[in-house]
């Protein structure tokens, strides 16, 4: 993988840049559809690269490991194969559902130890063991094995996570650079900062994971809690260590103006259920604010969803018509506003790779993070 920084934005730590994988190129800053299980929720592969114009999807190893498990994807030769994208994956390693999902999980040197909240079935993750899982999956970018420390967690909690992370984050680490992939493809591998919201541990685990070397890196335990403006002053004090010459990947974030603020403070890839979660729920974003179509004020208004909106969706269905298959339970409304919704936060990290290039990402990042937030 290689990742080459084209513009700066004067005033900002935003960049502009294109990561390369043997699957394809990724222009950056980049928002990443999460495709938990190997699909993205109610939407065709066909949709997120001709529609949507996804460059790169997520998949899960928790999820994937579970169901239907390493046996069966390797056997397909791999994530690619499997559900027939061709673009670039990346692969969370699954500690952040390990700790939000599984049942009676127990934390040690060794890994953690857990119960499948899909059939109570007794599992071990060790980093080791997550890198071969990722192996098997064959995504083009895996993640280490890390504790998500709660956005509240005191700082003796804080400590003991971290200095278990950064053992695990070793081990790991050595066991990707003893391993060779699976398939006709290379991968890399991606440390994720944490350390809650102390500055000291945060910097602590930057410069350790700086010190690695490796192809990217990734910062994790944010948006699980913690206040909005503690969020944005660690990615600040984070980036101020990470290397400039390699990409910089925040987990989970999140609303459209987290991802803003989050480009605005040099962070270069995103991810989140949020779009489309939202959107099954019949909130839509767009670029002038957001929509609730279950509201009455929507039932008689036949104008386009967006009509300067990127997605072909936005011009061929009215709000009428969506509200109408909302509140009709149909489930053409969910894939509808789903499309609309990945679309918009494609277009929006697009248009701020647009402005940094152009030179006037700061005004025009200024006026977007206000109009994203209203209400329509």
């Amino acid at each position: 993988m290689e990742f080459i920084v084209n513009a700066t934005s004067s005033g900002t730590a935003a960049r502009a840049g294109i990561i390369t994988t043997d699957h394809g190129q990724i222009e950056t800053p980049i928002f990443m559809p999460v495709g938990t299980v190997g699909a993205v929720k109610a939407v065709h592969m066909s949709e997120l690269r001709d529609d949507i114009k996804a460059q790169i999807i997520l998949g899960n190893t928790y999820h994937l490991y579970l169901r239907p498990g390493m046996d069966i994807i390797r056997r397909a030769g791999g994530l690619h194969r499997f559900n027939s994208w061709s673009g670039p994956i990346l692969t969370d390693s699954g500690g952040f559902q390990v700790f939000s999902l599984a049942e009676q999980r127990k934390l040690s040197d060794e890994g953690v130890t857990f119960r499948s909240h899909i059939d109570g079935s007794k599992h071990l993750f060790t980093p080791e063991r997550v890198v071969d899982i990722q192996r098997v999956i064959g995504s083009d970018i895996m993640m280490a094995l890390d504790e998500c420390t709660p956005g509240t967690a005191d700082r003796s909690y804080a400590r003991r996570s971290l200095t278990l992370t950064e053992q695990w984050l070793r081990r790991g680490w050595r066991h990707f650079n003893e391993t060779q992939p699976l398939y006709s493809h290379s991968q890399a591998f991606f440390p994720i900062v944490q350390g809650c919201v102390y500055k000291d541990l945060r910097q602590e685990s930057a410069r350790m994971v700086s010190e690695l070397g490796a192809q990217g890196n990734a910062i994790g335990g944010l948006a699980v809690g913690e206040p909005t403006e503690v969020m944005y002053d660690m990615i600040e004090v984070v980036n101020d260590i990470l290397p400039q010459d390699r990409p910089r990947y925040l987990m989970g974030v999140g609303k459209p103006e987290n991802i803003l603020e989050a480009i605005d403070r040099g962070v270069d890839m995103m991810d989140c259920v949020m779009p489309t979660r939202n959107g099954r729920n019949a909130m839509l974003f767009t670029r002038h604010g957001i929509m609730n179509l279950r509201n009455r004020k929507w039932a008689d208004d036949f104008s386009p969803l967006q009509e300067d909106g990127p997605s072909v969706v936005d011009h061929v269905y009215s709000k009428a018509y969506l509200r109408h298959l909302f509140i009709a339970q149909e489930l053409l409304a969910m894939q509808i506003a789903s499309i609309h919704n990945l679309a918009f936060y494609l277009w929006l990290v697009k248009e701020a790779r647009r402005h940094i290039i152009e030179g006037d990402f700061p005004t025009w990042k200024a006026q977007m993070v206000i109009d994203v937030q209203r209400r329509l």
